[in-house]
């Protein structure tokens, strides 16, 4: 294997990193100075692309766009880091018979626990009642009454693997759940609604969970916004894209919705100063599977798709739209 040739646009963990350097030739393009002049120098050779969301707040996302793919010549198969893959052109992917992988399943449960653990601090505003009692204010007075859980319906926007695995936890905290997906789900007990604005409108939670990119962007508008209503929570750990920020902005400062958990935003790891000045309001630094157990489990995935596909194998998570699980086929 050791003349397969790798290309790795952004720093991927170190488990991924020591596991393909010891297999494959690896070319780190986020450590040269000149990416272009290396990039024209190897992508005769590169075979496969190793690939990801940038893992610290200095990277940038480097797209693996049609562009950069056709510049690569023989490569066979794009191996991402994360179940979201908005930053390859999959479908373009799929036309040219290049495999695309993901890393599904192992971050479903780590997510779900994010996304509850926003609903709940939102809704009860743990954060604020903690700050509250650190500036000392709890000798003055009783921090003051909050919104509840209790009568609430979630909508989950996106019901795949870890939108039901959300719907799981708030069934356990007594909370109704309904869902919009682009497909009505099979075997699931939980109402279907037709559209996001009438999902919206029949939700107190506003739980998103669909992937993001151009068919999903600004889904969440100032409509959906405005359906949620006053007494509304808007949770989003999918993509920051998916929700009209600005819209959003002015439905928080509006108190058009009541408040608001966001893991994502559309600019990472830029946040609106808006966003950041409103004290009612629960923000995390895209976090949803960010534990050392979750993430080690993602990248050994990612490793074990192009160790089988160069093994002639087939691949353990193919994406949707580049279906074929072998090398070959």
């Amino acid at each position: 294997m050791s003349q397969i040739d790798i290309l790795m646009p952004v720093p991927l963990p170190q488990l991924v990193r020591e596991a393909l350097d010891a297999r494959y030739r690896v070319h780190k393009l986020w450590l040269e100075t000149d990416k272009e002049a290396t990039l024209a120098r190897v992508a005769s050779d590169i075979r496969a692309v190793a690939t990801g969301a940038p893992i610290l707040a200095e990277d940038v996302v480097y797209p693996i766009s049609a562009a950069l793919m056709q510049r690569l010549p023989k490569l066979e198969i794009v191996a991402n880091l994360g179940v979201g893959y908005d930053n390859v052109d999959a479908r373009w992917a799929g036309d040219h018979h290049i495999c695309v992988t993901n890393t599904p399943d192992v971050l479903t449960e780590e997510t779900a626990d994010t996304a509850f653990g926003l609903t709940l601090n939102a809704v009860r505003q743990f954060p604020r009642a903690e700050r509250y009692l650190r500036d000392g204010k709890w000798l003055q007075r009783p921090f003051e009454l909050t919104a509840s859980l209790r009568g609430r319906t979630m909508g989950i926007l996106g019901l795949g693997r870890i939108g039901q695995a959300i719907a799981r936890r708030a069934e356990a905290f007594g909370v109704k759940v309904i869902y919009h997906s682009r497909n009505e789900a099979p075997d699931v007990p939980y109402p279907y609604v037709p559209s996001v604005l009438e999902l919206a409108r029949r939700s107190d939670i506003l739980m998103i969970v669909v992937p993001g990119g151009p068919t999903t962007k600004n889904m969440v508008d100032k409509a959906v916004l405005e359906a949620l209503g006053p007494q509304g929570v808007l949770i989003n750990i999918a993509r920051g894209t998916i929700v009209d920020e600005a819209a959003l902005i002015e439905a928080l400062r509006n108190r058009t919705i009541l408040t608001a958990g966001l893991d994502v935003f559309a600019e990472e790891p830029r946040v609106p100063s808006e966003l950041i000045q409103m004290d009612h309001v629960v923000l995390l630094p895209h976090v949803g599977s960010a534990s050392q157990v979750t993430r080690d489990a993602m990248g050994q995935l990612q490793v074990d798709n192009l160790d089988a596909w160069f093994a002639g194998r087939d691949v353990l998570t193919p994406v949707a739209e580049t279906p074929w699980l072998r090398a070959g086929k």
